[in-house]
C-alpha cells in the first residue's frame, strides 16, 4: 500500500462515517445542522465514499 492509496482509503472512511452520521441525524427528526444541510452532506458523501474506495484499490493494484 502506498501513502496515496492510504489517503484515499482514509478519505473513504471519513466520508462513510459522515454518511452514516447524516442518516442517524435525519432519522432522529431534529438534525443539529438542519435538514437541508444534513441531506446535502448525505447526498455528497455516498458517491464520494465509493469513488475514494475505488481510487484506493486502483492505486494499490497499480503499485504492487
Amino acid at each position: 500500500m502506498t501513502p496515496k492509496s492510504g489517503v484515499f482509503l482514509a478519505g473513504s472512511c471519513v466520508a462513510a462515517i459522515a454518511a452514516v452520521g447524516s442518516i442517524f441525524e435525519l432519522s432522529s427528526g431534529n438534525p443539529q445542522l438542519g435538514s437541508l444541510t444534513t441531506t446535502i452532506i448525505l447526498i455528497l458523501t455516498i458517491p464520494l465514499t465509493g469513488l475514494l474506495f475505488y481510487a484506493a484499490v486502483m492505486d494499490a493494484r497499480a503499485n504492487q
